[in-house]
């Protein structure tokens, strides 16, 4: 069986023999194997889309039994400009080359846009970045967003540039192998210090725009969370390390453990009780509003570990918390 190299990922065609292991595989089954750079979604939409030839003859049912000695043959048409805009928006990048980017999202950026949020996103920024340098992922020329970090939550993410790199940094999503630590200041000081939740979270029962804990119909979830710093046993800076990462994980979490994160409209403390932590804790009103006005989730992603797709190499960064969240911590210090 032939599968083809590294460097051919681009061209205009893909071929793939069919070998005794794959007799008998459905179609889109066997060429996924032999051509582990592409996702099995990718692959289906060319079938599907009559780019598919099976000894030179057309096949659109991705379900299809192969057989030894076929030869596929699979056109990759030219990539489709994607719909969002591309624009100059300034971008704090860590890290790039032809497969990966790794960049600090500021503290307001919408990474995707959608409705509310036609301009001024992470993939505005980088289509206009990027140029031509994106070979486009699942056939549209657009970076591959393998994680997401909200709005108001600031720190470092890994883009995806190619096909390639995306179906690989995802795999790594997928089986835990890709690393990310997060620094929250919550209410509250943990005890243990350190400590390991696990829960299913799910759509809130009630209120569609929340995650919640729940017992069914959720995803399985684990943060692994220590404190890093005490203040005044009245708020705490977290270090939470994903194991998972569902949406709204962190704060999720924190608030079921009874320690919401500061700033949180969501999960948050409600205002008079986050007043009395901080009177116990001996803050004066000076502090107070400071921390009751902080117009965000406290929340920052400090630092994230992968190993690089081509390179085969592991890949580490780190990046301080922003100007708002540290000139919060010194406050109460």
């Amino acid at each position: 069986m032939t599968s083809p190299e590294k460097d051919d990922i681009q061209t205009d065609t893909l071929h793939a023999l069919i070998g005794f292991a794959e007799d008998g595989l459905r179609l889109d089954k066997a060429v996924a194997t032999l051509l582990p750079d592409f996702s099995r979604t990718r692959l289906q939409a060319l079938i599907d889309g009559g780019e598919c030839l099976i000894d030179g003859v057309t096949c659109t049912t991705p379900s299809r039994k192969v057989k030894a000695g076929e030869m596929i043959v699979l056109s990759l048409p030219p990539l489709e400009d994607a719909l969002p805009t591309p624009e100059n928006i300034p971008l704090e990048i860590l890290f790039e080359d032809e497969d990966v980017i790794v960049l600090n999202k500021p503290v307001g950026m919408v990474v995707h846009p959608a409705v509310g949020h036609a301009t001024g996103t992470l993939v505005n920024a980088l289509l206009y970045h990027c140029g031509e340098s994106l070979s486009g992922i699942n056939g549209v020329k657009r970076p591959g967003i393998v994680h997401r970090l909200d709005k108001d939550t600031s720190g470092l993410m890994m883009v995806a540039k190619n096909d390639f790199a995306h179906h690989h940094l995802s795999e790594q999503l997928q089986d835990r192998s890709l690393s990310r630590v997060y620094h929250a200041l919550v209410y509250g000081v943990p005890f243990p210090h350190k400590g390991r939740v696990e829960t299913m979270i799910g759509r809130h029962p009630s209120n569609r725009l929340k995650m919640a804990v729940v017992k069914g119909n959720g995803k399985d979830a684990a943060t692994n969370f220590s404190v890093l710093e005490d203040y005044n046993d009245a708020l705490a800076l977290v270090e939470c390390r994903l194991e998972t990462g569902r949406t709204h994980q962190i704060r999720v979490h924190m608030q079921h453990l009874g320690f919401p994160l500061v700033g949180d409209e969501l999960y948050g403390a409600q205002s008079t009780k986050a007043k009395s932590i901080l009177r116990k804790g001996g803050y004066d009103d000076g502090v107070i509003g400071n921390v009751m006005a902080f117009p965000r989730q406290a929340l920052h992603a400090a630092e994230i570990s992968f190993i690089h797709p081509r390179a085969e190499e592991e890949m580490h960064f780190t990046c301080e918390r922003p100007a708002d969240l540290q000139r919060l911590c010194d406050i109460l210090t």
